[in-house]
């Protein structure tokens, strides 16, 4: 039996799944198995990912349901003591899985392992996240508040993390009635670090590749199914950090649904949330028109085009 079993949805990434794998393959820790799930792919994705030839990968292919059901069949398939995921178009780092081994050696007891990684827009745009409360110099430990300590970043992001495969079967996986990455992880990570402690490095092990060609528009927001985030309504009255993080997020995804011209959703996710908890800038693109906020993010698009990043979350 394999210590890792890593999973990999693969949908429509012909121009980056070869380095994904490669990425997998060039790990300092070898004891895993990689299931690669092709999620109905009408490109050349899995042409290209049988390009590389190694034992430990299994190739399973399925009509496209999303990325939820993909990531659930892998774990029907995984076999190994963790269970870490990686999407088809991010990259890992050679010590990545060493590290979190290292973790679960260290912290047996936890729900979820996570890394640190880097934000990657392009060769000169590379940002590390900001997690509070995190020791800035070297640390592995568990996380004292994971909901507060993700306020600006989060602390567990979906290519940087691994779970126990039997806390992971008990907890049911990742929900698919949400869609397209629209907060499917999150809900999964809520989850089990209300029940379990979660465990953290805060060096830098895995890349989030958001390029032009990995963003999702605002045009797919309508297509897409989010995270409703109302049934942690009971916990939230009780822990004054998960509501603000349940906040931060009801903000984005209303901000989302406004610029689509859906204010009905809009309501949806803003009837919930404590106005102390939404950070000054979002207030600001809150109260302007729709028309004037669709500006302000194709302003903000330049912007980060010319390698300024703005967050109206922080």
């Amino acid at each position: 039996m394999p210590f890792f079993s890593v999973i990999i949805p693969l949908y429509n990434k012909e121009n980056s799944i070869r380095n994904t794998l490669s990425s997998l393959l060039a790990q300092t820790f070898n004891d895993f198995e990689v299931i690669l799930v092709n999620d109905g792919s009408t490109d050349n994705s899995e042409a290209r990912a049988l390009e590389i030839s190694d034992t430990r990968i299994q190739l399973f292919s399925t009509e496209n349901q999303g990325v939820s059901k993909a990531r659930n069949y892998g774990i029907t398939k995984a076999s190994g003591t963790l269970v870490a995921f990686l999407d088809a178009d991010d990259y890992w780092f050679p010590n990545h899985l060493e590290q979190l081994s290292n973790l679960y050696k260290m912290f047996p007891e936890c729900g979820l392992y996570c890394t640190n990684y880097e934000r990657f827009f392009n060769a000169d745009k590379v940002i590390k996240p900001k997690h509070i409360d995190i020791p800035s110099h070297p640390w592995q430990g568990i996380v004292k508040d994971f909901f507060k300590s993700s306020y600006i970043d989060r602390i567990a992001w979906t290519s940087a993390v691994a779970v126990p495969r039997t806390i992971l079967n008990e907890i049911g996986g990742f929900k698919t009635t949400i869609t397209l990455g629209a907060g499917e992880d999150t809900d999964l990570w809520i989850r089990l670090a209300l029940q379990y402690d979660v465990a953290f490095d805060n060096e830098i092990s895995s890349r989030h590749v958001l390029d032009a060609e990995n963003r999702i528009s605002l045009e797919k927001t309508l297509k897409r199914s989010y995270a409703r985030l109302d049934e942690f309504q009971e916990e939230e009255k009780q822990n004054p950090s998960l509501k603000k993080y349940l906040d931060l997020h009801r903000v984005f995804f209303a901000i989302q649904h406004k610029l689509a011209g859906d204010m009905k959703t809009y309501n949806f996710y803003m009837q919930s949330v404590d106005k102390t908890n939404i950070p000054l800038k979002a207030k600001l693109v809150m109260a302007m028109p729709v028309f004037v906020a669709r500006k302000f993010y194709a302003f903000k698009k330049y912007l980060e085009r010319k390698n300024i990043l703005v967050s109206i979350y922080d």
